[in-house]
């Protein structure tokens, strides 16, 4: 069954100039879910701007820095779009979103935009664009330290569903509900490929891991 996510197969697909929405600690990735909550009076009105248009969002974080633009903070050059799939209104004027992830986008330059929200003329990653070949993932070691990290935090997992994802999903999923800062979660972002994205992750998982003294080595085996 096709889906309107469908039509975005080249960068001729991605407008050139989208609306930019910052948010530190946001991490959205392509083909990944990211639910919000929008209620301050700038980013309504990029809603009701981009539900009536094209409805895609560039999700980006502020760089970790005190550097003010024109703009506001000033932005890592790398972010990704997002189509808006689920919207709905709440009594008090908030409005709940779903955006699905389409690709990742460089940064060419800001534009002026309107109604106070952010906008910019952007490249988009064409690879992300391409169907997935697939990628040899060390889905094992991913599971594992996975395993490791629920237990060491006191949490579980529907196993049963995790069994039944394909690789790239599963390692979409766990880097967009990791508990990492914003520079673990930009790298992710940046990450070439869905392998080195599961490497990255692994690897900050371990260094929490290893900064937790309770954490189980029992599981391992």
């Amino acid at each position: 069954m096709s889906s309107r996510l469908d039509k975005y197969k080249n960068i001729s697909d991605i407008p050139k100039t989208i609306a930019l929405f910052p948010l530190q600690g946001a991490l959205l990735l392509p083909g990944g879910n990211l639910p919000l909550n929008i209620f301050e009076p700038r980013y309504i009105s990029m809603i009701d701007d981009t539900i009536g248009g094209n409805r895609l969002i560039g999700m980006i974080q502020p760089l970790q820095s005190e550097e003010i633009i024109s703009e506001g903070p000033a932005l890592n050059e790398i972010g990704c779009i997002g189509r808006i799939t689920a919207f709905q209104e709440t009594e008090d004027g908030h409005y709940l979103i779903n955006l699905k992830g389409i690709c990742r986008f460089h940064i060419e330059e800001e534009v002026v935009g309107k109604n106070e929200y952010r906008r910019a003329n952007v490249v988009p990653f064409l690879s992300d664009l391409r169907p997935s070949k697939g990628e040899d993932i060390d889905r094992k070691l991913l599971l594992v330290t996975f395993k490791r990290f629920l237990t060491a935090n006191n949490m579980d997992a529907n196993w049963d569903v995790i069994e039944e994802t394909d690789d790239e999903s599963l390692v979409t999923a766990l880097c967009m509900m990791s508990p990492y800062g914003s520079a673990e979660k930009q790298a992710l972002l940046e990450a070439d490929s869905v392998k080195t994205r599961a490497d990255t992750l692994v690897a900050l998982t371990e260094i929490a891991l290893a900064k937790n003294p309770q954490d189980p080595d029992s599981i391992l085996q």
